[in-house]
């Protein structure tokens, strides 16, 4: 994602990484690990706090992790470097595919990564890229509404909740800043794609989420659950994980998808161009997809993933508490993938400038 993450929160990680995660090293992986430490670029808090050191275990490579706030800075980096200093990124679906586009990345080698089985075919089946030739998914979910229904009359189900309130929620509304995903709820509202490039609706929904403004509480991309919490907000603009944060916290917030729609977005894994190693990269690669490491990521990031075998092995209690983790991957791959924009995401920049700055 575009983001100031919503990634870097982790629930009962403790509870979660116990001597039961030790994973076995499949005699496929015990390779040579002779040319050195490879590197991860990852959001902060984003995979087990251990997962190096297991890694290492079960395949002798060694692992380093550096963290990045947002896709736009470790982009930043990677190309000024021209991706060296890095083996294996987390990143975002349409930072996937700029990476492929600017040749920054390498082709995945499918043989080298058994536990792609572990995949939902349609985990193979994203438009950003089909048959994962650049990429791996990682994590997948939906952006959307997420309120308290003892504070909100009705049930709320459009976008036009954020975007035209009823006067008993102005001012206890807020909504996400970056760039995708503000634009997103602008262009659903007008009934537009979240991948919109005509400049004229940019500016229909750059118009529309400026009338918006004046009824919110605030943008916030970071604490907003907790506004729903205690109560500060009725309504907010939320991804699907950390809507789960407030309801781990209070049982009457809930997550709903509007009727018109909303995004799928996918976080991904892509090896370097640059890297000097691409077997380690393919092995972390495999390593990540276990089914220990994929359950590990929805019990603490609180986030679906792609990984079958993982969604299958939750507890059934874990699904009825966070209903919006039931979502199966047809479900999911109904609503409009987000991909790379190209030259337009520099249109997006400026307009999300142009509302933050407008009275």
């Amino acid at each position: 994602m575009a983001f100031i993450d919503h990634k870097a929160r982790l629930l009962g990680a403790a509870a979660a990484i116990g001597a039961g995660l030790l994973l076995a090293a499949p005699a496929a992986l015990a390779q040579d690990a002779s040319k050195g430490k490879i590197v991860i670029g990852n959001w902060d808090g984003y995979m087990p706090p251990d997962l190096l050191e297991r890694f290492k275990a079960a395949t002798g490579y060694d692992a380093e992790l550096t963290v990045h706030a947002t896709n736009e800075e470790v982009m930043g980096k990677v190309v000024a470097g021209g991706g060296k200093g890095y083996d294996v990124l987390f990143v975002s679906a349409p930072f996937a595919q700029a990476l492929h586009a600017l040749n920054l990345s390498a082709p995945i080698d499918h043989a080298k990564i058994p536990n792609l089985a572990n995949l939902y075919p349609e985990g193979s089946q994203l438009k950003y890229d089909p048959g994962n030739t650049f990429s791996v998914p990682y994590a997948w979910g939906t952006t959307g509404l997420c309120y308290r229904t003892d504070l909100v009359e009705g049930s709320p189900d459009s976008w036009q909740a954020l975007m035209n309130p009823p006067d008993a929620l102005k001012g206890k509304i807020t909504m996400l800043a970056t760039d995708r995903w503000l634009l997103g709820a602008g262009f659903k509202s007008l009934g537009f794609s979240v991948n919109e490039t005509d400049p004229a609706k940019i500016d229909q929904a750059r118009d529309a989420l400026i009338a918006a403004k004046k009824n919110l509480l605030s943008y916030d991309d970071t604490t907003f659950y907790s506004k729903l919490v205690s109560g500060e907000a009725s309504l907010v603009h939320a991804w699907d994980g950390w809507c789960n944060y407030g309801i781990a916290e209070n049982k009457d917030i809930t997550y709903v998808i509007p009727k018109e729609g909303t995004d799928l977005w996918t976080d991904t894994m892509v090896v370097t161009a640059a890297s000097e190693n691409k077997d380690a990269a393919h092995a972390f690669i495999d390593f990540v997809l276990s089914e220990d490491v994929g359950k590990w990521v929805t019990e603490n990031i609180m986030y679906k993933t792609p990984n079958k075998k993982a969604m299958e092995a939750l507890d059934p209690a874990l699904l009825e508490q966070f209903p919006n983790m039931k979502m199966t991957p047809a479900e999911l791959l109904a609503q409009e993938q987000m991909v790379d924009v190209g030259q337009t995401q520099k249109a997006y920049s400026r307009t999300v400038t142009e509302i933050m700055n407008a009275k």
